[in-house]
């Protein structure tokens, strides 16, 4: 088959990069290998910036909340002291706890509602690029493409495929993981002791509680240990005699739904591009589950990636606009990275000194020292991307009513008190007079004056 992008992984960030890019009008086929959808959900938290993601598909979001349960704060570290979410300025102050299979599912139904292709049971074996396009192998059959989206995993085809390298940090703990019905509520949602290890019990929906933790002896590991011990499956009965073990009760335990097994493994791709081929989600970049920021970054990949394509396909996007995907994005993993290995020490440091270490870091999140950057970053809504010297401040920030964007051009956007410019009004902002904001709801262009917008905006492709 052709389109317009091929995108290999039908996940929610292939699914998501596939449905922006249809809603800005390009033509794209969903490759995914495995022949049916998954029932597991590794992922369990949206973030209050890819509520606004979703946002630029009609009625997601809000489908998607009635589909979750919205809490008010989200743990660092399964620290005791939360972040608290409500000051953030954005219309979703809040996480959303929704398993990964019903986001999946709604952006599948949309799909096909849209009319667009996902290919199941097909599995990238191959491909071949050139000036003109991408011949990708997949289940047998030549599907040709102008550009190709790696969003298959951690264990990417694509990446290794075109050749990207993948460097990082070996993994050196191995934890549990569980979907499971209890018959008692645990008392606290995060319990943590030097000597026996961490549980986190985290309520999802329909009765659902989500386990995850460690004990001491799964730190300290080689990768082979970790390998071996991943490729167990982890028992009912072994997760009762964990569960024991750590804070001396199965709280009744009476079904387990899924169990798995996680790891501290943190690399991210060289690069994000490599010709007509990107990558995004955790072909990009893995590390240790920390807060669900791996999936929550994946889609903010995809929304950023999304509108360069079809910006570049359409013929309005200015020169190196693709080229700064990469140089977005990757940073982004840099911190993402730099940022799960301290959760990971402050989570998996289980001696005294540990401990100690985590009621200090957790007093400077109660006393609101860490709480609006930590916030601001596990959310989302500080992330903001660098600008090209000379720009306004504010270029590369997030506007923070970024609801709804149209994702085929750029927004203007009318500050002034009269809003004489006569394009889309807006609450003031900054002091501004007008900006112009890209479809991922960054800013491309920002004017103190009314006058210098009217005079420089020719200069600005994509504002329609």
């Amino acid at each position: 088959m052709n389109a317009e992008v091929v995108v290999a992984g039908g996940g929610p960030v292939g699914l998501m990069t596939a449905a922006l890019l249809n809603a800005a009008g390009v033509s794209v086929l969903v490759l995914e290998k495995l022949d049916r959808p998954t029932t597991q959900s590794r992922a369990t938290t949206l973030h209050p910036r890819s509520l606004e993601v979703f946002s630029a598909l009609p009625g997601l979001a809000e489908r998607l909340i009635e589909l979750g349960r919205p809490v008010s704060g989200t743990h660092f570290a399964v620290l005791p002291d939360l972040l608290d979410l409500t000051g953030l300025d954005t219309r979703y102050p809040f996480t959303l706890l929704v398993p990964q299979v019903r986001t999946e599912r709604l952006l599948a139904e949309h799909l096909a509602t849209s009319g667009v292709v996902v290919l199941r049971g097909t599995e990238v074996t191959g491909l071949e690029q050139d000036a003109e396009g991408v011949r990708v192998l997949a289940g047998g059959q030549v599907h040709h493409g102008r550009y190709l989206v790696g969003a298959d995993g951690a264990h990417s085809a694509v990446r290794k495929l075109a050749g990207i390298e993948f460097p990082g940090r070996e993994p050196t703990m191995c934890g549990f993981l569980a979907d499971v019905e209890l018959a008692e509520a645990p008392p606290r949602t995060h319990q943590w002791r030097h000597d026996t290890g961490w549980l986190s019990a985290v309520r999802l929906t329909d009765g659902v509680h989500r386990l995850f933790g460690a004990e001491p002896g799964d730190t300290g590991l080689s990768p082979e240990q970790v390998r071996e011990r991943q490729a167990e499956p982890l028992t009912e009965g072994e997760l009762r005699a964990v569960l024991r073990r750590v804070v001396g009760t199965d709280f009744g335990l009476r079904a387990v739904h899924w169990t798995s097994r996680a790891n501290d493994s943190t690399r991210h791709a060289a690069t994000f591009r490599s010709g007509r081929v990107l990558l995004a989600g955790d072909a990009a970049h893995v590390h240790l589950p920390a807060g669900g920021q791996g999936l929550n970054v994946g889609l903010q990949d995809a929304t950023n990636l999304a509108w360069k394509l079809a910006a570049e396909l359409r013929g309005w996007a200015p020169e190196g606009l693709l080229d700064s995907y990469d140089a977005e994005r990757r940073p982004i993993a840099e911190k993402l990275a730099a940022n799960t290995l301290a959760q990971s020490a402050l989570m998996t440091t289980f001696t005294p000194a540990g401990g100690a270490l985590r009621d200090l870091v957790s007093g400077l999140i109660a006393d609101g020292t860490l709480t609006s950057e930590l916030a601001g970053w596990i959310s989302g809504i500080a992330v903001r991307y660098p600008a090209p010297p000379g720009a306004h401040p504010l270029v590369g920030a997030r506007w923070p009513e970024a609801i709804g964007l149209p994702v085929d051009r750029m927004t203007k956007v009318d500050f002034t008190p009269d809003h004489r410019l006569g394009w889309r009004p807006a609450r003031p902002w900054q002091g501004l007079a007008a900006a112009v904001i890209r479809p991922d709801g960054h800013v491309a262009q920002a004017w103190d004056s009314a006058e210098d917008a009217l005079s420089q905006l020719g200069n600005l492709a994509g504002t329609g």
